[in-house]
């Protein structure tokens, strides 16, 4: 039979956890289509998600509730076709683990298999534990996420931070550890305390990643059209905005719509 060529594996997960070993900092942004995921891929970011947020960012549904499994498989086929050495981690949306775990299963599985993410990762409140640890058996990685959780934002009463009480923060400790111990290769921290993170950071192994939890998580992640400034949109105070394109964008458009009205554009050099 010859010898087996081993193969390339692109976008290993679990190496994250090498990260922390060695205090190096995690990064992370989201991508829902082929142009951000090919910019990403070519930078030193660690992984991308394609997060239910694109529910907000790129539908213009008010949360995150309304996305569909056909839409999270389309959005991560357009960045995994568009990328080639950063891993993918592809949200599983409201309703597609929560009601069994032959559910959670099956849509996990699609994920990778229809979409080609290298792992998913999972709101957990106060169900999803037994969904995590039945994907995990099934060979692939999964990434938790506690303190907010957007799919749980009716019960938890809106956007608000999470951990306040002495009972929430051993509670968020309790849950992290027992995330840990079911497989997890990292947990998405969001709108915790920036003490209470760092107490979770401390207590786990594998990688913490901040959004709103301040600066002693492993990592940090945000939405890329926020980190850009692509939205007009009030901006939660942990986003800090490295670009102001939304008003740039807005001034091109117009600049464009003057030009055609002047007979600017085309010009004899644009014209055949």
């Amino acid at each position: 039979m010859g010898h087996l060529k081993e193969a390339s594996v692109r976008g290993q997960p679990k190496r994250l956890i090498e990260h922390k070993k060695k205090q190096k900092k995690i990064t992370i942004l989201t991508a829902y289509e082929s142009y951000f995921a090919k910019i990403i891929d070519k930078s030193d970011i660690d992984a991308i998600l394609v997060g239910d947020s694109l529910g907000n960012v790129f539908a213009g549904y008010e949360n995150t509730l309304p996305v569909t499994m056909e839409q999270m498989i389309y959005h991560v086929q357009a960045v995994t076709r568009s990328t080639e050495r950063i891993t993918v981690i592809a949200d599983m949306p409201f309703m597609s683990y929560e009601t069994s775990i032959q559910t959670a299963k099956e849509n996990a599985g699609r994920l990778i298999k229809e979409g080609g993410a290298q792992a998913v990762k999972l709101e957990v409140g106060k169900s999803g534990g037994d969904a995590v640890e039945a994907i995990i058996e099934m060979g692939i990685p999964v990434m938790g996420h506690l303190g907010l959780t957007p799919q749980s934002v009716y019960e938890q009463g809106g956007w608000k931070v999470q951990g306040k009480t002495d009972e929430e923060v051993d509670n968020l400790c309790e849950k992290a550890l027992d995330l840990q111990s079911k497989g997890v290769f990292a947990v998405v921290l969001e709108l915790v305390p920036a003490e209470v993170a760092k107490r979770i950071t401390e207590l786990l192994a594998i990688p913490t990643i901040g959004i709103g939890a301040g600066k002693e998580c492993d990592g940090q992640i945000l939405v890329t059209q926020d980190l850009l400034g692509m939205t007009d949109r009030p901006l939660p105070r942990f986003v800090r905005k490295y670009q102001s394109l939304h008003s740039k964008i807005e001034t091109a458009i117009q600049r464009f719509c003057q030009d055609v009205n002047e007979s600017m554009f085309p010009n004899d050099s644009e014209s055949f």
